[in-house]
């Protein structure tokens, strides 16, 4: 049953990059291409999920894996969100 649900999310999380990645292409702007990387590494995050049920990833490199990439699609979120609001000027 989890294997069933890790690949049904996967498959959700690809199709949402390769609509990430089309509209990135047609916009072709910072944080279009942030936010396609950020949804990459979810896609990436899964796979390694996969893994670890299938027993080719161990718990800890699951562990590590998982927790840098949630800090980094944060990160990546963040930066889209700073590159497109300007700074706001008090007054």
């Amino acid at each position: 049953m989890l294997i069933a649900v890790l690949g049904l999310a996967t498959l959700g999380t690809v199709a949402l990059f390769f609509v990430a990645a089309a509209s990135t292409h047609r916009r072709r702007s910072r944080p279009y291409v942030l936010l396609t990387v950020a949804i990459g590494l979810l896609v990436l995050r899964s796979v390694v999920g996969i893994g670890t049920v299938l027993g080719a990833v161990p718990m800890v490199v699951h562990h590590l894996t998982e927790h840098g990439f949630d800090f980094l699609i944060a990160l990546l979120v963040l930066s889209a969100i700073y590159s497109v609001a300007p700074p706001s000027v008090p007054d």
